[in-house]
């Protein structure tokens, strides 16, 4: 199954879907020997016939790897199992029984160019030490691929952390639902290129994979007021607003103004004004280079006093606090970095979604929590997770990204759209400008990205 629009969940939210597939008459068996058919076939599309070391562990993560080891094998390709405790369970003990191949010891385990990782799954409760690290040290070293089986063995399945060593894979395979620990910490490297599964189980949740957004074009009635007018507030460092102005005006706003006194247009387009008529503005974006100093507090306290929609980034977002956030009733949606999120919110506790979904709740706004993982947090609940491309780790995208959500949400009016429409197309202009980009070059592909959900 593609991961758009795929559901995310806790571990605890896996189990439960799993305990309703058990209560409506599907045994815990038969679920078993879905995931193992699904390895197997992913394992063998990427071993392409070279030999193969199945590793398994006591829990079902276990049985699933016994299983793909069976199916694996009489499909005719060379395969030994490297088993780590005893099988517990009835179901993995049952998938145990079934494999009549050779089986060493964890510590005996052949180091083979494919190695498929069924030690640990979502239930992992300790740290990797000790030999089982060693092992997996070894077996990682010499290996030209690795298949991780739901979840890479040695990472927090709702945080991503490492827990001692991680056995890093080239793909894992998700069972049933993509998990949060796949998408953050360090499971956004050590899980490599993510594959899903759903096995027929029903799983929902408000956590999903970011799609494409659907786009319409404006109208034959439209006109620059109608597809809506940003007002970008400039300040004490001009480039960073010019870029989100830029950004705004290409992201499909009908109308841009950049306001300061000593703010230059990036341009012809985008119009300076010393100040942003606030009956016109559908959407205000204050915060990109906006500075720390007096004049700056008291245009951020201005316009969160007003009834604008606004966006908050940068500096703004040092200037304000929780409390005058929750105040607001007009659309406010936030841009923070970790370093922003965390004084405005406190460190997140490792789990990045559960933070950027209780900072949206305590702030009544949506929360575009920036990273290796960006969280698209909302009020009522819902998020969406992306992975960007890593060459956005750059000085000026930010600002890029804060004007482009303005934009969306003049045109939109609807701030939880609006954050995850200008997430994705961000993303997208990113991968059409290609490597080593700078800021600069993001705002001209965003037409193109525009036209590809159109």
């Amino acid at each position: 199954m593609r991961l758009v629009d795929a559901p995310i969940v806790t571990a605890a939210e896996m189990r439960a879907a799993e305990g309703a597939c058990f209560a409506s008459g599907t045994s815990q068996t038969a679920l078993m020997e879905a995931a193992a058919r699904a390895v197997a076939r992913e394992a063998a599309r990427f071993a392409t016939g070279r030999p193969i070391t199945v590793l398994a562990g006591a829990g079902n993560n276990g049985g699933d790897a016994f299983g793909a080891a069976r199916f694996l094998a009489e499909q005719g390709l060379d395969v030994v199992v490297a088993a780590l405790g005893q099988a517990g369970g009835d179901a993995a003990s049952a998938m145990r029984s079934r494999w009549f191949g050779a089986t060493v010891a964890m510590h005996e385990a052949p180091v083979r160019p494919v190695v498929v990782d069924g030690l640990f799954g979502i239930g992992l409760s300790r740290a990797i030490n000790g030999a089982p690290a060693a092992a997996i040290e070894r077996l990682r070293a010499g290996a030209d691929f690795v298949l991780a089986i739901d979840i890479p063995s040695g990472l927090d399945a709702d945080s991503g952390e490492a827990r001692g060593s991680v056995l890093r894979a080239d793909a894992t395979l998700a069972l049933g639902a993509v998990k949060h620990g796949h998408v953050q910490g360090a499971g956004v490297g050590a899980s490599g290129a993510l594959l899903l599964d759903t096995l027929g189980l029903s799983v929902e949740s408000p956590v999903r994979m970011l799609a494409r957004p659907r786009l319409a074009a404006p109208g034959a009635a439209d006109h620059k007021y109608t597809r809506g007018l940003v007002g970008v507030v400039g300040g004490a460092m001009p480039g960073a607003a010019r870029l989100a102005a830029g950004a705004a005006a290409r992201g499909g706003a009908g109308y841009v103004v950049l306001a300061g006194e000593d703010a230059r247009v990036p341009f012809d387009a985008v119009v300076h004004r010393v100040a942003i008529d606030p009956d016109r503005a559908a959407a205000v974006l204050v915060g990109p280079g906006l500075g720390r100093g007096d004049m700056a507090r008291t245009l951020c306290e201005e316009w969160l006093a007003s009834d604008r929609a606004l966006v908050l980034d940068g500096d703004a977002l040092i200037l304000v606090d929780a409390d005058h956030l929750s105040g607001r009733t007009a659309p406010t949606i936030l841009t923070p970095h970790a370093g922003e999120f965390a004084r405005l919110f406190g460190a997140p506790p490792g789990d990045r979604i559960a933070a950027a979904l209780d900072a949206a709740r305590r702030s009544r706004a949506v929360v575009v929590l920036k990273g290796a993982t960006t969280v698209v947090a909302a009020p009522s609940g819902e998020a969406r997770v992306h992975r960007p491309s890593s060459w956005l780790s750059t000085a000026g995208t930010g600002d890029v990204l804060a004007g482009l959500v303005a934009a969306r949400l003049a045109v939109t009016r609807a701030p939880f759209r609006a954050a995850c429409e200008a997430v994705w197309l961000h993303a997208r202009a990113a991968t059409l400008a290609g490597a080593a980009l700078v800021a600069d070059d993001l705002a001209m592909h965003i037409p193109i990205a525009i036209a590809e959900c159109l």
